[in-house]
């Protein structure tokens, strides 16, 4: 089975606001075996505009990774991200 991945990049907004989402989204990551390749951490642009916040999660399979996001859970936790934080989530297929 091909991994899949969360590519997401983020500015965070409020900084507090925000631990609500990341306590509201545990739930989905550990339910669909979500792995935390990169979050946060030092960073550098080096083409297109930036965000402060990058994170990349892995998944088993595209159908994981989408039934993640989709998931009640996160619909909850993303519908709390989106008070405190403008972002972009890509899913990427593996190879």
């Amino acid at each position: 089975m091909t991994k899949a991945y969360w590519i997401a990049r983020v500015d965070v907004r409020d900084p507090e606001g925000y631990k609500g989402y990341v306590a509201a989204a545990k739930p989905a990551f550990e339910r669909f075996g979500a792995k935390f390749i990169a979050r946060g951490g030092t960073h550098e642009a080096v083409e297109g505009p930036g965000r402060a916040r990058n994170v990349i999660i892995e998944f088993a399979s595209m159908e994981d990774a989408r039934n993640c996001y989709f998931s009640s859970e996160y619909q909850h936790a993303k519908s709390i991200r989106q008070q405190f934080a403008d972002g972009e989530i890509m899913l990427v297929e593996g190879i």
